[in-house]
């Protein structure tokens, strides 16, 4: 939200959340994980408030409680207060003491306060450490306490027409800083000074923070961080980003050739490639999600490439990856409002892009940056 203290529309999948707690019984859900409190809320907090959010012994954690009637309440620290105020779509907000307070002691006091201190409430378990998961029990006795991280991930998995737009949005700044970057790698250059460039690209365009890889196809480490490794002509730069617009996820990958490729390395890009489009047409609800990662493992090893580790995920506020996973023997069915980055990748052959789930078959939303033909950086 602006500086003009105007609030914005929630974009939550409110009516899936209702029917989730209905069919589940649950009064209140009470987010602690940066998943949720972020959907919830409808903003992500920055920085070092950001990270209040991922460790479980914060002393300065924050809670947003949804009642299945009435108006939610979040729960913050005076340090997280100003920033919720200025950007939530939520209104009501109590604030207590971190550090010297408890703020499940706070949500209790909420909680009884609406009259749901005897009711089922979810909680997310794995986001509670077993001290506070005790503390929360001790604090309301009489209510039944039970894990609601499931019931989260399927209401946010369908998503809403506003979150495509922010996803899509996410996804254009994303290719909009690969285009410029690309094109300037040279050899000579280090992992370390391209991954550079491309962060500040996609922060200068509007994302809120963005990480990744960037490696040679020569640097048998592809997840150590970008170092001083320098890049050669006849390298491939493998690459796998995410970027965050307003808590959601721009999250791609292109295939990049430093200099002239050889024929050898253009057939096997066209045979990865039109193996990656096959895939991706099944990716339309009813469709298995482990069904669809066998499909990319035999269709890959049948023309003489490797084992992809995946062929895809769902994605979300926060977090880029979040149910469902396209994996081996899942049996989740893909449904119509998903959107999947879909990365069937086998070394440094990684084509990954954003698609929604519709009855028409995946419609892609990361479609700025063509991946027709290898892209070249000479």
């Amino acid at each position: 939200m602006s500086n003009s203290g105007k609030k914005r529309d929630i974009i939550a999948n409110v009516e899936r959340l209702n029917q989730m707690m209905d069919r589940d019984g649950f009064s209140a859900i009470v987010a602690r994980s940066g998943k949720n409190f972020t959907y919830l809320a409808g903003f992500a907090f920055p920085g070092t408030l950001a990270r209040h959010l991922d460790f479980p012994d914060s002393p300065r954690g924050v809670l947003l409680i949804w009642p299945r009637n009435g108006k939610p309440v979040m729960v913050v620290n005076e340090f997280a207060e100003p920033l919720a105020r200025r950007d939530s779509w939520l209104e009501d907000i109590e604030t207590y003491d971190g550090y010297t307070e408890s703020v499940y002691m706070k949500a209790a006091e909420v909680l009884t306060r609406m009259g749901l201190q005897e009711s089922k409430l979810g909680f997310e378990k794995s986001y509670l450490s077993a001290i506070q998961w005790e503390e929360t029990r001790g604090l309301l006795p009489r209510a039944n306490i039970t894990d609601c991280a499931s019931v989260m991930n399927e209401v946010r998995w369908i998503k809403t027409a506003g979150e495509v737009e922010l996803i899509k949005t996410a996804a254009n700044i994303l290719d909009d800083a690969y285009l410029e970057v690309f094109p300037t790698i040279r050899d000579g250059d280090t992992e370390r000074e391209i991954h550079s460039r491309l962060i500040k690209s996609c922060i200068q365009r509007g994302a809120g923070w963005a990480h990744g890889i960037l490696n040679s196809s020569r640097n048998t480490v592809m997840y150590g961080g970008e170092s001083d490794f320098i890049f050669r002509r006849g390298d491939i730069v493998r690459n796998d980003y995410v970027l965050y617009y307003q808590g959601y996820p721009g999250h791609q990958s292109r295939t990049v050739v430093l200099g002239q490729p050889s024929e050898e390395f253009k057939r096997d890009y066209k045979l990865y490639r039109d193996v990656y489009m096959k895939i991706m047409e099944k990716c339309r609800p009813g469709e298995k999600a482990g069904d669809i990662y066998q499909s990319a493992v035999d269709a890959y090893q049948r023309i003489g490439f490797g084992k992809p580790q995946l062929a895809g995920h769902g994605v979300g506020a926060w977090w880029h990856q979040q149910e469902p996973y396209l994996v081996k023997n899942n049996p989740q069915k893909l449904e119509a409002g998903m959107v999947v980055a879909f990365e069937p990748y086998v070394g440094h052959w990684h084509i990954q892009d954003l698609i929604l789930v519709t009855n028409d078959g995946p419609k892609l939303l990361s479609d700025k940056f063509s991946t027709e033909e290898m892209f070249i950086a000479d």
